[in-house]
């Protein structure tokens, strides 16, 4: 016999055994086609040939708090490239490497208050000025006002809406409006203006008892409304307990909820003064502000629709009191970003008031009308630019229907009161018991329900988007299961992956088995999708079955149709054409560039990435003989591979005497561990290996090549082994 070509089909294969899958070619043939791939980790294929994944490097040395779940890039007009990254606590923006906590404050609407002319106009200016004696606004607060009459030639109708106030005095504040006053007019406006506060501070009376000795300080405050995990900011604190400062009270804390009045805040410093136990102090003005995220990381399993803060239901917080996945969903609306967690209210962030500022309501913003009050995840189509609330509440009421779609009048952001005059509107729809999310291609957007998919597009006038049933009996396994690629759409189902090119189809998987008889249900919630268009793939990430965070990826490239699989730890993934490279979430509370590099550098310390994969059973000669297999011509090319280490790779040969027998180095895996088998055969291949003498004998062999060294890149061509024959009977 001479040397023989071992070639594998591309792609990883596990819908049957491991001999299975093994196809030969002709015997006579100086390539033999030694079946396909079995197993893999961090590998993808280029052009039908196995190669290590790129390594991956964080971003920067900051880290954000929470699980981070969604993320989505933007350029500014003023070309500032940022990125919005929603975890279960916080919402950020990223600029620059840094996080920049943009996460809205909890709102607190106070009954109407009547005002007497209260508007002072200036000629030529857009802003008007507020009398109110002891109106007890801070800058940022809304005011909504009706019943005002026209005054300093600016129309009713301009005032009659919400307007962001400037504190001016006690007595008086400023709001901008759209039309400059013709005239100076001094105390106008109307003798019965009605003004409703919707406020994002809580003022409090020395709050604080701090413990002689404890770094733990009780806060009273009799409205809080906040549950455990809670975030609240204090500004306007005196220092209280001997060493606790000022510095150390005014600033972020997490909060842990004793009753609807009191709750506990740990502020690092131990009070040393001998009369604070019981003694309440902070001064008379103490200002508070709520965030409204709430809930630590995912610790419990996550299942079905459950209460939540953040609003009616949160996907995925109807399993144990600890669970609390937030799902958002965010869109840019030209340069600014409009932003929404599962089961909450709509925000807004204005890109001109800089990353510092914090989102609002959206609803609080001036001309907001019947602004969907709840909803499920939001959309901004590039078609017109309309807002998309899925699963929200319908014009008039508060009730939430979670199959209802609602979309704001063409340009606008605030405007969803539908009417003759624009083209906000609404559709509901009829298959399935809730909306789980969409997305964009080509000329319609694609949506999910949780048992079929609809396609929706814009037809102008009356009935401005269109729905049509691509398909029922469908199935998702979240809101971040699908991805678009090519023109076409890719998505993960209960049991099976599905894409639609124009019609519905099962993707042919080889993996199916494989991964969905691993995959943790109750944590379905947590499954994403992602592509990296660079390399033509489509990547899953899920929690395997006794995981309760993300720790497996399986990957389909569609230029190829192939499938490969590996372990990783990720949280969200975003691939952009606005940065260099694709873009994930960790554990470590960070962002990292794929494909950077050739190791792990999560934390900033670079770690080797091990990468393997492993062949089916194939035949060493036609599966009746005996083969001894004396020598390898290794075909391996290390291009890319970095840093002052040689790079490596280990080749392994597993033979067996037969099919699913074992190896007895180590024991058989398989049968009996006293069953006669033949030992195995690993060695080290170099960049400039040529051959390498081994001494392997079986019926059947498992190639496998393996890396972990730092700087390794690596690709599989076509190796070959040098076989003789070695008999019929196999006696060792």
């Amino acid at each position: 016999m001479s040397l023989k070509k071992i070639i594998f089909r591309p792609g990883v294969n596990r819908e049957n055994t491991r001999y299975a899958s093994e196809t030969m070619g002709n015997p006579n043939s100086a390539t033999n086609v030694a079946g396909g791939w079995y197993e893999s980790e961090k590998v993808r294929f280029r052009s039908g040939s196995p190669e290590k994944i790129g390594g991956w490097q964080r971003i920067s040395g900051a880290t954000f708090q929470g699980v981070c779940r969604s993320l989505w890039n933007w350029v500014t007009l003023g070309f500032l490239n940022l990125i919005g990254v929603g975890t279960n606590l916080k919402f950020y923006i990223e600029q620059g490497g840094a996080y920049y906590d943009i996460t809205p404050l909890r709102s607190y609407t106070e009954a109407p208050v009547t005002l007497n002319n209260p508007f002072d106009t200036t000629s030529g200016l857009a802003a008007i000025n507020v009398n109110d004696t002891a109106h007890g606004l801070t800058t940022g607060d809304v005011a909504t006002f009706s019943g005002a009459v026209a005054v300093g030639g600016i129309p009713a109708e301009v005032i009659n809406t919400n307007h962001k106030v400037t504190v001016v005095g006690v007595d008086d504040y400023t709001i901008t409006v759209s039309t400059t006053a013709t005239s100076t007019v001094t105390g106008g406006g109307g003798a019965s203006v009605s003004a409703t506060y919707t406020k994002f501070n809580v003022a409090l009376t020395n709050p604080f008892t701090a413990t002689l000795g404890s770094p733990v300080i009780t806060v009273t405050d009799t409205a809080h409304g906040g549950v455990t995990g809670d975030f609240v900011t204090f500004s306007g604190a005196v220092g209280l307990g001997g060493n606790i400062t000022a510095t150390v009270l005014n600033a972020e804390y997490q909060i842990t909820v004793l009753s609807t009045n009191t709750y506990t805040i740990s502020v690092g410093v131990n009070a040393n003064a001998t009369d604070v136990s019981g003694s309440p102090g902070g001064g008379a003005s103490v200002v508070a502000a709520y965030q409204i995220n709430v809930g630590p990381a995912i610790v419990g399993p996550l299942v079905g629709w459950g209460g939540g803060a953040w609003g009616a239901g949160v996907w995925g917080t109807g399993g144990t009191s600890l669970s609390a996945i937030r799902l958002w969903s965010q869109s840019n609306f030209g340069e600014d970003l409009v932003f929404a967690p599962r089961g909450g209210a709509i925000y807004y962030w204005d890109a001109t008031t800089g990353v510092t500022s914090r989102g609002v309501a959206l609803s609080s913003l001036n001309g907001a009308s019947a602004v969907p009050i709840v909803q499920n995840f939001i959309f901004v189509s590039d078609i017109n630019r309309f807002i998309f609330a899925f699963g929200c509440n319908d014009q008039g009421s508060a009730v939430q229907n979670p199959m209802l779609i609602r979309w704001s009048a063409q340009e606008s952001a605030v405007d969803w009161a539908a009417s003759a005059t624009n083209q906000a509107g609404s559709i509901s729809f009829s298959h399935g018991s809730e909306l789980i999310t969409c997305l964009q291609t080509r000329q319609e957007i694609v949506v999910w329900s949780d048992s079929a998919i609809y396609s929706m597009q814009y037809v102008g006038a009356p009935a401005i988007w269109q729905s049509q049933l691509l398909g029922d009996n469908i199935s998702i396994q979240s809101q971040n299961a699908a991805a678009t690629a090519s023109g076409l759409v890719f998505w993960m189902g209960v049991d099976k992956f599905y894409k639609y090119d124009g019609r519905v189809q099962t993707l042919r998987c080889d993996l199916r088995q494989y991964i969905f008889s691993d995959i943790n249900t109750t944590q379905a919630a947590q499954v994403f999708a992602g592509t990296s268009e660079g390399f033509n793939e489509i990547w899953w990430f899920y929690c395997s079955a006794n995981s309760q965070a993300v720790d497996k990826y399986v990957v389909y490239n569609y230029s190829e149709d192939i499938w490969y699989y590996g372990t990783m730890g990720r949280t969200a993934w975003l691939d952009s054409g606005l940065r260099d490279y694709p873009l994930a979430a960790t554990y470590s509370y960070n962002l990292v560039n794929h494909e950077q590099g050739n190791d792990d550098d999560e934390t900033g310390t670079p770690v080797a990435i091990a990468a393997s994969i492993g062949s089916s059973e194939f035949d060493i000669d036609d599966g009746h003989n005996f083969g001894f297999v004396w020598r390898v011509i290794p075909d391996l090319t290390f291009r890319n591979s970095t840093g002052d280490l040689t790079p490596q790779c280990t080749m392994t040969l597993l033979p067996m005497r037969n099919s699913g027998s074992g190896f007895n180095n180590p024991q058989s895996a398989a049968g009996s561990s006293s069953a006669s088998i033949q030992r195995i055969a690993t060695a080290p291949i170099e960049e400039f290996t040529g051959q390498v003498y081994i001494r392997v004998r079986g019926r059947q062999l498992i190639f496998k090549i393996e890396s972990n060294r730092l700087g390794t890149a690596w690709q599989l061509g076509a190796p070959r082994i040098d076989i003789r024959a070695d008999g019929r009977r196999g006696n060792t």
